[in-house]
């Protein structure tokens, strides 16, 4: 339950983003980002925003842990958009690598994600988002996000 536990501090983070996600297009955006995260409920609850000064919103995610089940649900907020996603991201960890799955909200219609969660080492992490249109059988990676301890 104390997977995310080396994600508690502050983290300076290199964004990479796909444009245009399922849509064929190979061209991706960079930006920076900041992140605060905090440690809760013994190692059984983790919180951080993250700010994008390029992008003029922050986002806050939140993870709970379910001790009967031993997976991780996920949920993310939006500056943007004013709202908690109702359907969280459910998986766990296996060693330094999490991952994590469930739907997303994409040009009108749901989509599979994936989250995947590597620890690198003290200072350094990688999440990975990649939707899939085809019911889990490919997967496209459409957001990275490289963290370095700050």
């Amino acid at each position: 339950m104390n997977d995310f536990d080396f994600f508690a501090g502050r983290w300076d983070v290199t964004n990479r983003r796909l444009v245009k996600p399922l849509s064929g297009s190979s061209e991706w955006e960079e930006f920076p980002g900041r992140t605060v995260a905090t440690r809760h409920f013994d190692g059984a609850a983790s919180f951080d925003e993250i700010e994008f000064p390029t992008k003029g919103f922050n986002g806050l995610t939140l993870r709970v842990y379910n001790q009967e089940t031993r997976q991780w649900s996920i949920y993310w907020a939006s500056s943007a958009r004013g709202t908690l996603d109702a359907s969280p991201m459910v998986g766990a960890f296996e060693g330094d690598r999490g991952e994590f799955h469930g739907e997303e909200d994409h040009e009108g219609g749901r989509v599979r994600c994936r989250f995947l969660w590597t620890v690198i080492d003290p200072g350094t992490a990688r999440w990975e988002q990649a939707f899939s249109d085809d019911d889990g059988r490919t997967w496209e990676t459409n957001w990275t996000m490289d963290f370095r301890r700050a």
